[in-house]
């Protein structure tokens, strides 16, 4: 794309959306062009922060880090290069081990993760694909390792991914200088690149 297909509002004037941006400066480092590219009609990106923070708050097993891991499982099944590079940010951020940032998509075998883990991330790459190819032995592994409030914790993660995954590849969100620093650190010998997200 030769530009965004709407530029984020800066919010030098609106204390709202600097409210916005001062709670991702916390969880980030930085926030997401996208919430304030969503800002130009502000119920939808209050809206997005509450669901949010609902999908990822952490009740228990399902941790804040493997959230995360799940979201950048998904993201790439969707191909949404922004998003890959921000939620394996945010994996780091919120205490992801080095190895499974180094070996994310070896989950299937490698000992850093465990089969609980391996479920849920199998999980999140098949509902990810268009169609969705979640089967009958996928379901019965995932209810193997996990109950049911954190399978509906497991979806939240990728039902909110998806949607930012359509948000940011249709609107060509630019990608933000620390996302990229995690995309490149983590993803590129993997083939990862800033694609349509840069400008």
């Amino acid at each position: 794309m030769k530009q965004p297909l709407v530029y984020p509002k800066s919010g030098e004037d609106d204390k709202d959306l600097q409210k916005l941006i001062e709670f991702y400066n916390e969880t980030l480092g930085f926030c997401p062009n996208s919430i304030k590219t969503m800002h130009h009609r502000p119920r939808i990106a209050y809206a997005f922060i509450e669901m949010n923070k609902a999908v990822m708050e952490n009740k228990g097993r399902v941790t804040s880090a493997l959230k995360r891991l799940i979201a950048y499982i998904s993201s790439n099944a969707a191909g949404c290069r922004y998003c890959q590079a921000h939620a394996i940010r945010a994996a780091e951020r919120y205490g992801a081990e080095q190895e499974q940032l180094e070996y994310i998509w070896e989950y299937k075998t490698h000992p850093a993760f465990n089969d609980p883990e391996r479920a849920a991330l199998e999980f999140a790459l098949v509902c990810s694909v268009i169609p969705n190819n979640v089967t009958d032995e996928i379901a019965d592994n995932l209810r193997k390792y996990w109950n049911e409030g954190e399978i509906v914790e497991i979806l939240g993660v990728i039902a909110l991914f998806g949607y930012l995954n359509r948000w940011n590849d249709s609107m060509g969100t630019e990608m933000e200088p620390g996302a990229i620093e995690s995309g490149k650190k983590y993803l590129a010998k993997k083939d990862w690149n800033v694609g349509k997200h840069a400008y």
